[in-house]
Protein backbone atom coordinates (compact mmCIF):
# COMPACT_ATOMS: atom_id res chain seq x y z
CA UNK A 1 0.00 0.00 0.00
CA UNK A 2 0.77 3.03 -0.86
CA UNK A 3 1.88 5.48 2.44
CA UNK A 4 1.29 9.15 2.78
CA UNK A 5 2.89 11.62 -0.39
CA UNK A 6 4.42 14.58 0.66
CA UNK A 7 3.92 17.63 -1.42
CA UNK A 8 6.42 20.31 -2.45
CA UNK A 9 6.67 23.16 -4.35
CA UNK A 10 8.89 25.65 -6.51
CA UNK A 11 6.17 28.13 -7.08
CA UNK A 12 7.56 31.89 -7.99
CA UNK A 13 5.61 34.75 -8.23
CA UNK A 14 4.15 33.47 -11.52
CA UNK A 15 1.02 31.57 -9.59
CA UNK A 16 -1.90 32.34 -8.46
CA UNK A 17 -3.38 32.02 -4.53
CA UNK A 18 -6.70 29.84 -3.90
CA UNK A 19 -8.10 29.92 -0.29
CA UNK A 20 -8.34 26.88 1.70
CA UNK A 21 -11.91 27.57 2.58
CA UNK A 22 -12.67 27.27 -0.87
CA UNK A 23 -11.17 23.65 -1.54
CA UNK A 24 -12.26 22.51 1.54
CA UNK A 25 -16.51 23.76 1.43
CA UNK A 26 -16.76 25.56 -2.39
CA UNK A 27 -15.25 23.15 -4.44
CA UNK A 28 -16.70 20.00 -3.75
CA UNK A 29 -20.24 21.24 -4.64
CA UNK A 30 -19.53 23.03 -7.87
CA UNK A 31 -19.26 21.47 -11.46
CA UNK A 32 -16.92 21.23 -13.70
CA UNK A 33 -17.76 24.03 -15.41
CA UNK A 34 -18.24 26.41 -12.40
CA UNK A 35 -14.67 25.55 -11.21
CA UNK A 36 -12.87 26.49 -13.81
CA UNK A 37 -14.59 30.07 -14.55
CA UNK A 38 -13.89 30.61 -10.82
CA UNK A 39 -10.27 29.68 -10.84
CA UNK A 40 -9.58 31.38 -13.94
CA UNK A 41 -11.10 34.79 -12.40
CA UNK A 42 -8.70 34.26 -9.76
CA UNK A 43 -5.94 33.89 -12.00
CA UNK A 44 -6.94 37.26 -14.15
CA UNK A 45 -7.40 39.12 -10.96
CA UNK A 46 -4.09 38.27 -9.72
CA UNK A 47 -2.31 39.41 -13.06
CA UNK A 48 -4.73 42.56 -12.76
CA UNK A 49 -6.19 42.13 -16.68
CA UNK A 50 -10.03 42.22 -18.07
CA UNK A 51 -11.60 39.38 -19.28
CA UNK A 52 -15.79 38.86 -20.55
CA UNK A 53 -18.17 36.79 -20.72
CA UNK A 54 -17.25 35.90 -24.79
CA UNK A 55 -13.75 35.47 -23.54
CA UNK A 56 -14.29 32.83 -21.00
CA UNK A 57 -16.71 30.57 -23.32
CA UNK A 58 -14.45 30.57 -25.72
CA UNK A 59 -11.51 29.78 -23.08
CA UNK A 60 -13.25 26.58 -22.06
CA UNK A 61 -15.47 25.91 -24.63
CA UNK A 62 -18.39 26.63 -23.48
CA UNK A 63 -21.27 28.60 -24.28
CA UNK A 64 -21.37 31.93 -22.76
CA UNK A 65 -25.03 31.29 -21.22
CA UNK A 66 -23.32 28.41 -19.46
CA UNK A 67 -20.72 31.30 -18.48
CA UNK A 68 -23.46 33.35 -17.09
CA UNK A 69 -24.81 30.36 -15.03
CA UNK A 70 -21.64 29.88 -12.86
CA UNK A 71 -20.99 33.65 -12.61
CA UNK A 72 -24.42 33.85 -10.52
CA UNK A 73 -23.87 30.61 -8.89
CA UNK A 74 -20.36 31.77 -7.55
CA UNK A 75 -22.45 35.30 -7.13
CA UNK A 76 -25.33 33.10 -4.78
CA UNK A 77 -22.72 31.68 -3.00
CA UNK A 78 -21.33 34.92 -1.73
CA UNK A 79 -17.93 35.00 -3.67
CA UNK A 80 -18.29 37.01 -6.30
CA UNK A 81 -20.00 40.46 -6.91
CA UNK A 82 -21.65 41.03 -10.35
CA UNK A 83 -22.10 44.75 -11.47
CA UNK A 84 -23.95 45.87 -13.96
CA UNK A 85 -25.17 48.75 -16.20
CA UNK A 86 -28.04 50.79 -16.60
CA UNK A 87 -29.60 48.42 -18.99
CA UNK A 88 -28.13 45.85 -16.91
CA UNK A 89 -25.51 44.29 -19.02
CA UNK A 90 -22.94 42.78 -17.12
CA UNK A 91 -20.07 45.55 -16.69
CA UNK A 92 -17.84 44.05 -13.48
CA UNK A 93 -16.93 41.22 -11.82
CA UNK A 94 -16.16 41.79 -8.27
CA UNK A 95 -14.08 39.02 -6.52
CA UNK A 96 -15.48 38.97 -2.21
CA UNK A 97 -13.51 37.81 0.97
CA UNK A 98 -14.28 33.63 1.37
CA UNK A 99 -16.16 33.41 4.87
CA UNK A 100 -15.97 29.80 6.08
CA UNK A 101 -19.86 28.66 6.23
CA UNK A 102 -19.46 28.30 10.18
CA UNK A 103 -19.05 32.00 10.45
CA UNK A 104 -21.66 32.91 7.91
CA UNK A 105 -24.15 30.86 10.24
CA UNK A 106 -23.46 33.57 13.02
CA UNK A 107 -23.77 36.44 10.07
CA UNK A 108 -20.88 37.72 8.48
CA UNK A 109 -18.73 40.33 10.98
CA UNK A 110 -17.14 43.19 9.80
CA UNK A 111 -14.02 41.69 10.44
CA UNK A 112 -14.75 38.59 8.51
CA UNK A 113 -14.48 41.17 4.91
CA UNK A 114 -13.07 44.29 3.55
CA UNK A 115 -16.62 46.71 2.50
CA UNK A 116 -16.45 46.22 -1.18
CA UNK A 117 -18.25 49.37 -3.56
CA UNK A 118 -20.21 47.55 -6.14
CA UNK A 119 -21.42 50.20 -9.36
CA UNK A 120 -24.80 48.86 -9.19
CA UNK A 121 -27.33 46.85 -7.35
CA UNK A 122 -27.68 43.53 -8.46
CA UNK A 123 -31.41 42.76 -9.72
CA UNK A 124 -33.15 39.86 -7.80
CA UNK A 125 -33.51 36.71 -10.40
CA UNK A 126 -37.38 36.63 -11.58
CA UNK A 127 -38.64 33.59 -10.90
CA UNK A 128 -38.16 31.35 -13.98
CA UNK A 129 -40.37 28.61 -15.73
CA UNK A 130 -38.39 25.17 -14.78
CA UNK A 131 -36.42 24.04 -17.70
CA UNK A 132 -36.97 20.95 -19.31
CA UNK A 133 -34.74 17.82 -18.45
CA UNK A 134 -31.95 17.35 -21.38
CA UNK A 135 -32.63 13.68 -22.70
CA UNK A 136 -29.97 11.83 -22.14
CA UNK A 137 -28.39 11.05 -25.97
CA UNK A 138 -28.93 7.57 -26.81
CA UNK A 139 -26.27 4.67 -27.83
CA UNK A 140 -27.48 4.56 -31.42
CA UNK A 141 -27.11 0.92 -33.15
CA UNK A 142 -25.21 1.24 -36.28
CA UNK A 143 -28.42 0.22 -38.36
CA UNK A 144 -30.09 3.26 -36.73
CA UNK A 145 -27.74 5.38 -38.02
CA UNK A 146 -27.71 4.12 -41.11
CA UNK A 147 -31.51 4.14 -41.57
CA UNK A 148 -31.70 7.83 -40.64
CA UNK A 149 -28.49 8.59 -43.10
CA UNK A 150 -30.45 6.99 -45.77
CA UNK A 151 -34.31 8.69 -44.55
CA UNK A 152 -34.45 11.99 -42.45
CA UNK A 153 -31.44 13.08 -41.83
CA UNK A 154 -29.82 13.10 -45.39
CA UNK A 155 -30.56 16.41 -46.65
CA UNK A 156 -29.18 17.83 -43.30
CA UNK A 157 -25.94 15.34 -42.79
CA UNK A 158 -25.08 16.73 -46.56
CA UNK A 159 -25.77 20.25 -45.37
CA UNK A 160 -23.67 19.55 -42.48
CA UNK A 161 -20.45 18.27 -44.65
CA UNK A 162 -21.00 21.49 -47.19
CA UNK A 163 -20.67 23.66 -43.39
CA UNK A 164 -17.88 21.61 -41.71
CA UNK A 165 -16.41 20.87 -45.54
CA UNK A 166 -15.74 17.20 -44.56
CA UNK A 167 -17.30 13.97 -44.48
CA UNK A 168 -18.65 13.34 -41.11
CA UNK A 169 -17.51 10.35 -38.84
CA UNK A 170 -20.21 8.03 -37.10
CA UNK A 171 -19.45 10.50 -33.58
CA UNK A 172 -20.50 13.56 -35.64
CA UNK A 173 -23.48 11.77 -37.31
CA UNK A 174 -24.80 10.33 -33.87
CA UNK A 175 -24.39 13.98 -32.53
CA UNK A 176 -26.67 15.58 -35.50
CA UNK A 177 -28.77 12.56 -35.22
CA UNK A 178 -29.29 13.15 -31.41
CA UNK A 179 -29.53 17.20 -31.98
CA UNK A 180 -32.77 16.47 -34.60
CA UNK A 181 -34.32 13.17 -32.76
CA UNK A 182 -34.38 13.80 -29.22
CA UNK A 183 -33.74 17.11 -28.82
CA UNK A 184 -36.67 17.90 -31.69
CA UNK A 185 -34.80 20.36 -33.31
CA UNK A 186 -36.75 21.08 -36.93
CA UNK A 187 -34.33 21.14 -40.25
CA UNK A 188 -34.38 24.74 -40.29
CA UNK A 189 -33.19 25.00 -36.54
CA UNK A 190 -30.39 22.49 -37.05
CA UNK A 191 -29.50 24.95 -40.17
CA UNK A 192 -29.10 27.99 -38.21
CA UNK A 193 -27.18 25.84 -35.48
CA UNK A 194 -24.35 24.83 -37.57
CA UNK A 195 -24.56 28.22 -39.46
CA UNK A 196 -23.59 29.71 -36.12
CA UNK A 197 -21.20 27.43 -34.87
CA UNK A 198 -19.03 27.91 -37.54
CA UNK A 199 -19.26 31.45 -38.28
CA UNK A 200 -17.62 31.49 -34.82
CA UNK A 201 -15.04 29.08 -35.66
CA UNK A 202 -16.28 26.03 -33.58
CA UNK A 203 -15.72 23.66 -35.56
CA UNK A 204 -16.52 21.22 -32.47
CA UNK A 205 -19.01 19.12 -32.31
CA UNK A 206 -18.96 18.57 -28.59
CA UNK A 207 -19.58 22.62 -28.77
CA UNK A 208 -22.55 22.28 -30.57
CA UNK A 209 -23.74 19.79 -29.16
CA UNK A 210 -23.98 21.88 -25.61
CA UNK A 211 -25.15 25.00 -27.45
CA UNK A 212 -27.87 22.76 -28.72
CA UNK A 213 -28.74 21.48 -25.30
CA UNK A 214 -29.04 25.30 -24.38
CA UNK A 215 -31.17 25.89 -27.03
CA UNK A 216 -33.66 22.89 -25.85
CA UNK A 217 -33.62 23.90 -22.16
CA UNK A 218 -34.16 27.64 -23.50
CA UNK A 219 -37.33 26.62 -25.50
CA UNK A 220 -36.02 27.99 -28.23
CA UNK A 221 -37.96 26.25 -31.54
CA UNK A 222 -37.15 28.43 -34.61
CA UNK A 223 -33.79 30.17 -36.08
CA UNK A 224 -35.81 33.85 -35.14
CA UNK A 225 -35.81 32.44 -31.62
CA UNK A 226 -32.14 31.15 -31.41
CA UNK A 227 -31.27 34.76 -33.06
CA UNK A 228 -32.66 36.66 -30.12
CA UNK A 229 -31.01 34.80 -27.70
CA UNK A 230 -27.49 34.91 -29.36
CA UNK A 231 -27.70 39.02 -29.27
CA UNK A 232 -28.33 38.95 -25.84
CA UNK A 233 -24.71 37.37 -25.36
CA UNK A 234 -23.23 39.86 -28.41
CA UNK A 235 -20.95 41.83 -26.45
CA UNK A 236 -19.98 43.90 -29.34
CA UNK A 237 -22.72 44.33 -30.78
CA UNK A 238 -24.26 45.45 -27.37
CA UNK A 239 -20.93 48.13 -27.45
CA UNK A 240 -22.15 49.40 -30.98
CA UNK A 241 -25.61 49.80 -30.31
CA UNK A 242 -24.53 51.61 -26.88
CA UNK A 243 -21.76 54.12 -29.36
CA UNK A 244 -24.76 55.11 -31.23
CA UNK A 245 -26.60 56.20 -28.04
CA UNK A 246 -29.64 53.12 -28.51
CA UNK A 247 -29.85 51.70 -24.94
CA UNK A 248 -32.49 49.13 -26.06
CA UNK A 249 -31.75 45.74 -26.89
CA UNK A 250 -31.54 44.97 -30.47
CA UNK A 251 -34.53 44.07 -33.21
CA UNK A 252 -33.73 41.71 -35.50
CA UNK A 253 -33.22 44.80 -38.07
CA UNK A 254 -30.71 46.10 -36.09
CA UNK A 255 -28.40 43.43 -35.63
CA UNK A 256 -28.76 42.92 -39.42
CA UNK A 257 -27.37 45.73 -39.87
CA UNK A 258 -24.78 45.49 -37.66
CA UNK A 259 -23.66 41.98 -38.35
CA UNK A 260 -23.73 43.02 -42.14
CA UNK A 261 -20.79 45.31 -41.30
CA UNK A 262 -18.91 42.85 -39.31
CA UNK A 263 -19.18 39.85 -41.89
CA UNK A 264 -20.80 41.15 -45.21
CA UNK A 265 -18.01 44.06 -45.36
CA UNK A 266 -15.48 42.47 -43.03
CA UNK A 267 -15.18 46.01 -40.71
CA UNK A 268 -13.07 45.21 -37.07
CA UNK A 269 -14.47 47.00 -34.58
CA UNK A 270 -11.63 49.48 -34.79
CA UNK A 271 -13.32 51.10 -38.09
CA UNK A 272 -16.96 50.45 -36.87
CA UNK A 273 -16.23 52.52 -33.53
CA UNK A 274 -15.15 55.01 -35.63
CA UNK A 275 -18.02 55.31 -38.44
CA UNK A 276 -20.05 54.92 -34.73
CA UNK A 277 -17.92 57.97 -33.33
CA UNK A 278 -19.04 59.89 -36.66
CA UNK A 279 -22.47 59.32 -36.76
CA UNK A 280 -23.16 60.30 -32.99
CA UNK A 281 -21.10 63.93 -34.11
CA UNK A 282 -23.37 64.48 -37.28
CA UNK A 283 -26.70 63.68 -36.63
CA UNK A 284 -29.46 62.61 -33.91
CA UNK A 285 -31.53 60.78 -36.53
CA UNK A 286 -31.45 57.13 -38.41
CA UNK A 287 -28.00 56.88 -37.01
CA UNK A 288 -28.09 53.20 -38.01
CA UNK A 289 -28.90 53.92 -41.75
CA UNK A 290 -25.89 57.10 -41.67
CA UNK A 291 -23.40 54.64 -40.03
CA UNK A 292 -24.33 52.24 -42.25
CA UNK A 293 -23.70 54.89 -45.58
CA UNK A 294 -20.41 55.75 -44.22
CA UNK A 295 -19.14 52.36 -43.58
CA UNK A 296 -20.37 51.06 -47.06
CA UNK A 297 -18.65 54.08 -48.59
CA UNK A 298 -15.30 52.78 -47.12
CA UNK A 299 -16.16 49.75 -48.26
CA UNK A 300 -15.99 50.69 -51.53
CA UNK A 301 -12.57 52.55 -51.23
CA UNK A 302 -10.67 49.86 -49.84
CA UNK A 303 -10.80 50.92 -46.13
CA UNK A 304 -8.71 48.45 -44.20
CA UNK A 305 -7.59 50.52 -41.17
CA UNK A 306 -7.68 53.56 -39.54
CA UNK A 307 -4.80 55.01 -41.53
CA UNK A 308 -7.01 54.15 -44.85
CA UNK A 309 -9.39 56.49 -43.49
CA UNK A 310 -6.87 59.49 -42.57
CA UNK A 311 -6.05 59.16 -46.66
CA UNK A 312 -9.66 59.21 -47.50
CA UNK A 313 -10.22 62.54 -45.17
CA UNK A 314 -6.97 64.34 -46.69
CA UNK A 315 -8.04 63.40 -50.11
CA UNK A 316 -11.87 64.97 -48.95
CA UNK A 317 -9.97 68.19 -47.74
CA UNK A 318 -8.15 68.83 -50.49
CA UNK A 319 -10.53 68.36 -53.09
CA UNK A 320 -12.93 70.82 -50.81
CA UNK A 321 -10.09 72.92 -50.95
CA UNK A 322 -9.54 73.14 -54.64
CA UNK A 323 -13.65 73.04 -55.63
CA UNK A 324 -13.62 76.53 -53.34
CA UNK A 325 -11.00 77.92 -55.37
CA UNK A 326 -12.62 77.21 -58.64
CA UNK A 327 -15.96 78.34 -57.47
CA UNK A 328 -13.81 81.96 -56.42
CA UNK A 329 -12.37 82.00 -59.88
CA UNK A 330 -15.68 81.80 -61.66
CA UNK A 331 -17.41 84.27 -59.46
CA UNK A 332 -14.63 86.83 -60.15
CA UNK A 333 -14.84 86.47 -64.00
CA UNK A 334 -18.87 87.00 -63.68
CA UNK A 335 -18.39 90.00 -61.63
CA UNK A 336 -15.69 91.22 -64.68
CA UNK A 337 -17.94 90.29 -67.60
CA UNK A 338 -20.79 92.31 -65.63
CA UNK A 339 -18.66 95.35 -65.69
CA UNK A 340 -17.75 95.57 -69.06
CA UNK A 341 -13.88 94.86 -68.73
CA UNK A 342 -12.11 93.35 -71.82
CA UNK A 343 -9.64 91.64 -69.57
CA UNK A 344 -10.34 88.23 -68.18
CA UNK A 345 -9.19 87.73 -64.49
CA UNK A 346 -6.44 85.31 -66.05
CA UNK A 347 -5.20 88.15 -67.80
CA UNK A 348 -6.28 87.28 -71.63
CA UNK A 349 -8.36 89.51 -73.35
CA UNK A 350 -12.04 89.55 -74.13
CA UNK A 351 -12.80 88.49 -77.85
CA UNK A 352 -15.40 90.15 -77.72
CA UNK A 353 -14.19 93.75 -76.93
CA UNK A 354 -11.62 93.41 -80.60
CA UNK A 355 -14.53 95.28 -81.84
CA UNK A 356 -14.90 98.64 -82.23
CA UNK A 357 -18.80 99.23 -80.19
CA UNK A 358 -20.83 101.79 -81.87
CA UNK A 359 -22.46 104.75 -80.17
CA UNK A 360 -25.91 106.01 -81.04
CA UNK A 361 -27.72 109.35 -80.23
CA UNK A 362 -30.91 108.05 -79.80
CA UNK A 363 -32.40 111.55 -79.55
CA UNK A 364 -31.18 112.93 -83.24
CA UNK A 365 -32.75 109.67 -84.25
CA UNK A 366 -36.08 110.07 -83.09
CA UNK A 367 -36.05 113.67 -84.25
CA UNK A 368 -35.31 112.64 -88.04
CA UNK A 369 -38.04 109.74 -87.83
CA UNK A 370 -40.71 112.89 -86.82
CA UNK A 371 -39.66 115.16 -89.45
CA UNK A 372 -40.04 112.34 -92.36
Amino acid sequence: MMGRVTISSNCGEDSTYVSNIFIDEYMQDANDAQIKIYLFLLRMMSANLPTSVPALADKFNHTESDVVRSLKYWEKKGLISLEYDASQNLTGIHMEDIVARSKLNYGRRRSDSVARPVLAPVQPEQPKTPMAVVPEKPNYSAAQLKAFKESSGSNILFVAEQYFGRPLNTSEMTTIYYIQDELSFSDDLLDYLMQYCVDNHKKDFRYMEKVAINWNQQGIKTPKQARTEIYKHDSDLITIMKALGMENSPTEKECTFINKWRKELGFSMDIIMEACDRTVMATQKNRLKYCDSILRSWHSEGVNSREDIARLDANFTADLAKKKKTASVSSIDSKLRLGGSSIRSDGTQNRFSQFQQNTYDFVELEKQLLDN
